[in-house]
């Protein structure tokens, strides 16, 4: 049997399981194993099975992941989001434009102390959705422009998505955290200015009936402290690391300190705050260890099928053309997230893709980015749009109303995006050279 046949098996097993409804890491650990199995035989999984997922996970990189979680999940749940936005809301006075842009900015800031985008979208879509839509926001341009500021978390730092290409690719995590700031920055712009179109768009013609505006009653000294301690955990982490005072793992578990603080600062702690803050930590680092191993034995199975270096041979004719190359990545990676969870793309493809990128002699770090870029637009993108469904599950409003506008956004941010950071690399670039 050719390697090319094994291949379209192991492709088409794949997709199977996938339709069948296995979870990611359950479909990349049993394509590995049936692909290995037909390349080497049974004798070759024994030996590394027993040793090789144990030394991927006890990575002390991969620490930094539960770290920035528990991180996130006590912001999450000291009421920080609430808080933040009904200031938000209040200073807005009720201005429907105004309000939007907030709510980005808003996502913004949530990012910077929160490496999940489902806890971030979830959380802002509880207490953000129902203001917009009492200013005039219909259910989908309401629910899209959270979605779409709740994904922030995966390229504004800390990622998990930058942590993982960190780990897959041996890309120092500071310098991927501090070389999407810039790019994150640009897209939270850039989101602003298509919410504000759809909402004209929408609106054109439309006798719109706006709930009269009162002011949410939340106390002045507890709203200031909500928002000097949130800038307080962004800033010790991002200048922690862009100053080299402690690592991303060490800038976690100062994070998560800092954060849990808060927390008792603003008298939310108790024991179903620990309870569900530690369940929740467990639940989201071991799906990643466990997509981490899966992706470690399909990656193990491109690697002897030779797949990257036929690759690159394919792509040679093109070598000359770097930028064609990184559109034709940039398309492939957009349908990959739009069809699997983000940390699967970014670690099964992480082995194929490297080889290439630095024959082209593109920057990791750069290339780095952009995928969390990608990824964060994936998020929402039918039929995997994660922080879709968790706005539309804390909301009630069908998905398919939100998809309706945030597809477009989609498309719109990776155009205007990727086509900036090809024609000026330094934006990702420059800030991390300065550490």
């Amino acid at each position: 049997m050719t390697v090319g046949t094994i291949f379209l098996i192991v492709f088409a097993l794949m997709l199977v399981f996938l339709v069948a409804g296995m979870y990611i890491h359950s479909v990349l650990l049993a394509a590995g194993i049936i692909g290995l199995v037909l390349m080497e035989g049974p004798a070759y999984i024994t030996g590394f099975l027993q040793s090789d997922p144990f030394i991927r996970t006890v990575s002390y990189s991969l620490s930094t992941v539960p770290l920035f979680v528990i991180m996130a999940q006590f912001i999450v749940r000291s009421g920080i989001v609430e808080d933040l936005y009904n200031l938000v809301y209040n200073f807005s006075k009720g201005r429907s434009s105004i309000l939007g842009i907030l709510t980005v900015i808003a996502g913004g800031l949530m990012g910077a102390v929160s490496g999940s985008s489902n806890a971030s979208a979830g959380a802002m879509g509880q207490v953000a959705v129902p203001q917009l839509m009492k200013r005039g926001y219909s259910e989908g341009i309401a629910g899209a422009t959270v979605a779409a500021a709740g994904s922030l978390s995966s390229v504004i730092p800390p990622s998990i998505v930058l942590i993982l290409w960190g780990v897959a690719t041996e890309t120092p995590i500071g310098q991927l955290f501090i070389g999407s700031l810039v790019p994150g920055i640009i897209m939270m712009f850039v989101i602003i200015i298509i919410m504000l179109i759809n909402l004209k768009t929408a609106n054109k013609g439309q006798e719109v009936r706006l709930v009269k505006f009162e002011r949410e009653d939340v106390p002045k000294t507890r709203a200031i402290s909500a928002l000097i301690l949130i800038a307080l955990v962004a800033i010790i982490v991002f200048y922690g690391i862009y100053a080299g005072i402690f690592t991303p793992t060490e800038a976690g578990a100062v994070g998560a300190f800092v954060s849990f603080v808060v927390a008792l600062i603003l008298r939310r702690v108790n024991l179903n705050f620990l309870v569900t803050s530690f369940s929740e930590t467990v639940k989201l680092t071991s799906m990643i260890m466990m997509i981490m191993i899966g992706a470690q034995i399909f990656g193990r199975f491109v690697s002897i099928t030779l797949l990257p270096r036929r690759l690159i041979e394919a792509l040679s004719s093109l070598m000359e053309y770097p930028v064609l190359i990184l559109i034709i990545l940039s398309v492939i990676y957009f349908v990959l997230f739009m069809l699997i969870e983000g940390a699967a793309v970014i670690v099964m493809t992480a082995p194929v893709v490297l080889p290439l990128i630095l024959q082209m002699g593109t920057d990791k770090l750069w290339f780095g980015v952009l995928v969390g870029i990608l990824c964060t637009i994936g998020l929402l993108t039918p039929p995997v749009g994660l922080s879709v469904y968790s706005v539309s599950g804390v909301t009630g409003i069908k998905s398919e109303k939100i998809f309706k506008y945030a597809m477009p956004m989609a498309i719109y941010l990776t155009i205007v995006i990727v086509t900036l950071i090809i024609i000026f690399p330094g934006l990702i670039t420059y800030l991390p050279g300065q550490m």
